[in-house]
């Protein structure tokens, strides 16, 4: 055990090398490793170009920013089930043979249906049935069905369709994790630093983007429904004055990007944004615009539509609001166009952003907002520093009075843990919270304590007469299996509330996880390298603790 062969050496000082290379960074003043470039961007200059570069990113209470919770308006996603299962009706009853009926309506949370003849409603009651799908596909046909239909006993030719609760709540389950998806595609695509979203309660997601100090900014682009369809404009329809002018039923009117521009556009949705494959700026035509193009089935829509309304306009039109009315001149046919809408580079890249992350499939309305001032957080770091300097320095004392150069040995390997912890952080481009630093001083003890059952045990096999080469080999593996399963367990509860917990809790999780590999490291290989040299070195007769 107390032999390294030249492999061995090699890996370790490759690892502790690595480690210092990746925690450089964060002794170097942001300014000084990164330049603006001309897009805004930030980019590293001079040597940083070559190496590592990233620092440790600081959490909301460390560094600042803006904490918001919004609440997902459920009651919009119930209406607009109900509304797409009275659509599921009118079309099964229309097939053959027809089912004479009026208009099937959404009445409070049900869809009435009345039929034209008393005798169709059987028939029509099976039909409707069919409709209905198991919620959940592992409990089969048996398991909840996404609605039910009833008779009405007043009434003979009337059918009631009601969606079950157990389908309302895995139709609110998926709205919340398609919103959070949503939501984590925005703030990355705005180049956010790791912003923590987490879903709380039955309807409420809670938002964190550190370092970003105008919770506004964060409204305007998460709270965006995004939602993105094709119309063609109506011919020879006039949306009057502020689109108040009487229009077919066919025709809705809604306002462009200008001050006083309408258009009267059809109803009927030609093509929306799900078969959006990606956008991208540019500014081809002299000016920025946004371009997108569509997946397989979006460009042969596409295709058609332009193949088959030539010389007519078609309107893009974004949540209600018409960005862009281009006049179609030749089929486009690869699938991709471009929207212009006197957009400025900022206003392109938001669009941009809204595009390629997708729809909210439900409004959001912020219920809790605040701002965490960055002087707060440099006082948490300052004092989470403090404390980590005066658990070092309490530490280096007491070893180096218990230990005496058994000692000095630890508080090394100490420090080399405290660098690789900072170099893995910093690698992986993970978040330091205040929980984070809590995390930390407690690896210090931790390491300081595998170290500590070491030499305790060294000191054992030295009373019992051992030669020191030999007591101090069996104090290493003697020490192995305590150390071993006591960090395994607390490796266990690190990763149980890494997976189950949120938010600061996570983070004190990640620190405590990364910090208790590094002291295993530096416990068991770094404080034994150092002996071993120190042994071949001085070739001592005795042990000095």
């Amino acid at each position: 055990m107390l032999y390294f062969g030249r492999w061995k050496l090699l890996s370790i000082f490759l690892v502790c090398a690595l480690g210092i290379l990746f925690a450089l960074p964060n002794f170097v003043p942001e300014n000084q490793r990164y330049e603006t470039a001309f897009d805004g961007s930030q980019q590293a200059k001079g040597v940083w170009r070559y190496l590592p570069s990233r620092s440790v990113n600081l959490g909301l209470d460390l560094q600042g920013g803006s904490h918001i919770v919004y609440e997902v308006d459920m009651s919009g996603v119930r209406r607009e089930r109900l509304d797409r299962l009275a659509n599921e009706v009118m079309q099964s009853l229309q097939e053959q043979p027809r089912l004479p009926a009026v208009t099937p309506a959404v009445v409070g949370e049900d869809v009435i249906v009345r039929l034209a003849r008393p005798e169709d409603r059987d028939t029509a009651y099976d039909r409707l049935r069919a409709l209905a799908t198991p919620v959940n596909a592992g409990l089969g046909p048996a398991g909840p069905q996404s609605h039910t239909v009833t008779r009405d006993d007043d009434d003979p030719r009337a059918l009631r369709l009601s969606i079950t609760e157990a389908m309302y709540d895995n139709i609110r389950e998926q709205t919340l994790v398609q919103s959070i998806e949503v939501i984590r595609n925005r703030l990355d695509g705005m180049g956010t630093t790791d912003p923590t979203i987490a879903r709380t309660g039955n309807s409420r997601i809670m938002v964190q983007v550190p370092g970003e100090s105008d919770p506004d900014r964060i409204n305007a682009l998460v709270q965006q429904q995004a939602r993105l369809t094709f119309h063609m404009v109506a011919q020879g329809v006039d949306p009057g004055p502020e689109g108040a002018a009487r229009v077919p039923p066919n025709v809705m009117t809604l306002p462009g990007t200008q001050p006083g521009e309408w258009y009267a556009i059809e109803r009927l949705v030609r093509l929306d944004g799900d078969n959006l494959n990606r956008a991208w700026v540019s500014s081809d035509p002299g000016y920025p615009v946004v371009n997108f193009q569509f997946d397989t089935t979006g460009a042969a829509i596409f295709s058609r539509i332009t193949s088959d309304f030539t010389g007519q306009r078609f309107a893009i039109v974004l949540d209600e609001l018409v960005i862009s009315a281009p006049r179609i001149n030749t089929p486009i046919l690869g699938g991709t166009g471009y929207i212009e809408g006197g957009f400025t580079f900022e206003t392109a890249q938001e669009l941009q952003i809204l595009l390629n992350a997708g729809s909210l499939p439900a409004q959001l309305t912020a219920v809790e907002q605040r701002t965490v001032g960055a002087s707060l957080g440099q006082d948490q770091i300052e004092s989470g520093t403090m404390a980590i300097l005066i658990g070092f320095v309490a530490v280096i004392v007491f070893m180096i009075a218990a230990y005496g150069l058994f000692g000095v040995f630890s508080n090394v390997s100490l420090l080399v843990n405290i660098v690789l912890i900072l170099g893995g952080l910093s690698l992986f481009g993970l978040t330091l919270t205040l929980p984070g630093i809590a995390g930390i001083i407690l690896t210090i003890g931790m390491a300081v304590d595998a170290n500590v059952l070491i030499f305790e045990r060294i000191r054992e096999e030295s009373r019992a007469n051992r030669k020191l080469a030999n007591a101090i080999e069996t104090g290493f593996a003697s020490a192995w299996s305590a150390i071993r399963d006591a960090n395994i367990t607390t490796m266990i509860a690190a990763m149980i509330l890494y997976s189950l917990g949120a938010g600061p809790v996570r983070g004190f999780a990640l620190t405590l996880g990364i910090g208790i590999l590094t002291s295993v490291f530096t416990a068991f290989v770094v404080s034994r390298l150092l002996i071993v040299f120190w042994l071949r070195w001085n070739k001592p007769k005795s042990l000095p603790i």
